[in-house]
């Protein structure tokens, strides 16, 4: 068995932490998030609120944790809907090829050339502000960049001696794609996955910041960075951990598909 990559284990174990502390909120913590305690407001870090509190006397510690769940679940679903549809669409593009790989890459080419940014905004602002609708948007969005990425690797399967030896066979084009191709996508799909997945949460958190993800009281790690920019001189907790468990998770995801892309490498799979 291959000895796993550095960068795999180190980004489990952080990934891991993070993810096992949002789940286990409730165990961890015995302050609601959105409670507030007016005699405790802005209390710096200590026994009985080791995040300390924020400007309404919320424990921080908690609405880092239960912020954490909101965070990574509209990450995951960003992932999920660029990722699941891209992949498709791409690998189904280039197998196929002629006019509809041409008409497919046309219609990426103009989706691409339209600032994303520009259209999330307003996307965002049209839906109305909400965790839900930002993962669709994003997600949404993030699928012309899937396409070209798995197309390209269609195209380099579909000139394997495995997939025109089950074209001669006779196999149709949905048991080419879903037999020979997406299985052997696999692996950029994860390392690519695993990435993105941190440019996802950083981009979740930031829409957040800009009022147009997570709505108070509800807490996420982009509202709490908001709530507690007017004190970062002062009370720093309240900017500075959840800027920190951005930061941090975001590095996880990146440490874990390169460690994904050095242990599955792509570009060495058999025909």
């Amino acid at each position: 068995m291959s000895r796993l990559p550095p960068a795999l284990i180190a980004g489990s174990i952080l990934l891991l932490a993070i993810v096992l502390m949002s789940i286990a909120a409730p165990l961890l913590t015995p302050y609601h998030p959105d409670i507030a305690e007016p005699g405790a407001i802005l209390q710096p870090p200590s026994w009985a609120h080791p995040a300390g509190t924020d400007s309404l006397g919320r424990d921080l510690f908690s609405r880092l944790l239960y912020g954490g769940r909101a965070s990574l679940a509209v990450a995951f679903g960003v992932v999920a809907i660029g990722l699941s549809f891209g992949t498709l669409i791409g690998c189904a593009s280039g197998l196929a090829g002629g006019w509809i790989d041409a008409a497919i890459m046309r219609i990426v080419d103009v989706l691409m050339s339209i600032p994303g940014l520009v259209v999330a905004l307003a996307l965002s602002a049209a839906l109305g502000p909400s965790l839900l609708n930002l993962a669709y948007v994003l997600g949404g969005l993030s699928i012309p960049y899937y396409v070209r990425i798995f197309r390209g690797e269609a195209l380099s399967l579909r000139e394997r001696g495995f997939v025109r030896a089950a074209r001669a066979s006779g196999a149709g084009f949905s048991r080419l794609l879903l037999r020979h191709v997406l299985p052997n996508v696999a692996p950029t799909m994860a390392t690519f996955g695993s990435t993105a997945l941190g440019s996802a949460l950083v981009a979740a958190s930031a829409f957040s910041f800009l009022g147009l993800g997570a709505q108070p009281p509800q807490a996420e790690w982009g509202s709490l960075i908001y709530e507690g920019r007017n004190n970062i001189m002062y009370e720093w907790w309240c900017a500075i951990l959840p800027g920190l468990l951005v930061s941090s998770a975001a590095l996880g995801f990146i440490l874990v598909g390169d460690g994904l892309r050095d242990l599955l490498d792509p570009k060495g799979s058999v025909e």
